[in-house]
């Protein structure tokens, strides 16, 4: 189990941990009903929070942050000596949290994307973990959420009796989600993306040999290239010369330097 504490990579504050610890730490939390805020972030992820203040000091307010992608966990261990072996990727770190949650009784809660994905995504995971305790599903609205929304989905959730949310809203929506609901819901709550697309069977997944090498972005590029052009190539070599420029001491980054959101922000 590692579990090195949380490092400055480029001003957001992401965690030197494996799978066993995340998943530790998301069981205790449960456990405990205290709030958990959980992401697992790629270079996009980490970039939504160098370029805006605001979601810089959402992404640095959020307990477990786990290095999503392998030019994460590369730069984890150039700057700081983390000697991280693997990434803890979002889709197989959700599992993991399924799996602890059957066996431990743990009910959960599934949260964004469309009835159909949800449907679809519970089924899978029942086939995989027959415990496991789905207590509700809530469809995304695709737009901003009211207050009074907001408590209406805070009280669904809680009246299920989940004790951990998976939030499946895209980055960095899911992200917002997390900070704005965790202290309401009192439970963890996993910002895991494109998981839901993926164990939905809805979304194939790149190559194993890819994903090792940090080519997932390519394979994802190649489906959506208009989409994704910015994220890519644009925002990848930006993140890498900006690595360059903390491992060298040539730029320094301040994780206090953000700012507070004024107002809230909610997606649902």
């Amino acid at each position: 189990m590692i579990d090195l504490g949380k490092f400055n990579l480029v001003g957001v504050k992401i965690d030197a941990v494996d799978y066993e610890s995340a998943t530790a730490k998301i069981v205790d939390a449960a456990k405990k009903r205290k709030p958990f805020g959980v992401s697992a972030l790629a270079v996009h992820g980490v970039m939504t929070g160098v370029m805006d203040n605001v979601h810089r000091h959402r992404l640095n307010q959020l307990e477990l942050i786990v290095p999503d992608g392998q030019p994460v966990r590369w730069a984890l261990n150039s700057i700081h000596g983390t000697k991280l072996k693997d990434r803890v990727y979002g889709p197989n770190l959700m599992l993991e949290t399924c799996k602890a949650a059957a066996e431990e009784g743990i009910p959960i809660f599934l949260f964004g994307g469309k009835q159909e994905l949800l449907d679809d995504l519970s089924t899978n995971l029942l086939k995989k973990f027959p415990k496991l305790n789905i207590v509700g599903v809530l469809p995304s609205k695709f737009r901003t959420v009211s207050p009074e929304e907001k408590r209406e989905i805070v009280e669904a959730i809680n009246a299920s009796g989940a004790a951990i949310t998976l939030v499946g809203l895209g980055c960095p929506r899911q992200e917002v989600w997390a900070y704005e609901f965790k202290d309401d819901l009192r439970m963890p709550v996993l910002a895991v993306g494109a998981a839901f697309n993926f164990h939905a069977g809805q979304l194939a997944q790149a190559p194993p040999i890819m994903q090792k090498f940090g080519l997932e972005w390519l394979f994802r590029f190649t489906k959506e290239p208009r989409r994704l052009f910015h994220r890519y190539m644009v925002l990848n070599p930006y993140y890498v010369s900006l690595v360059a420029l903390q491992k060298l001491g040539l730029r320094k980054f301040d994780t206090q330097t953000t700012e507070t959101p004024t107002s809230e922000i909610l997606y649902g």
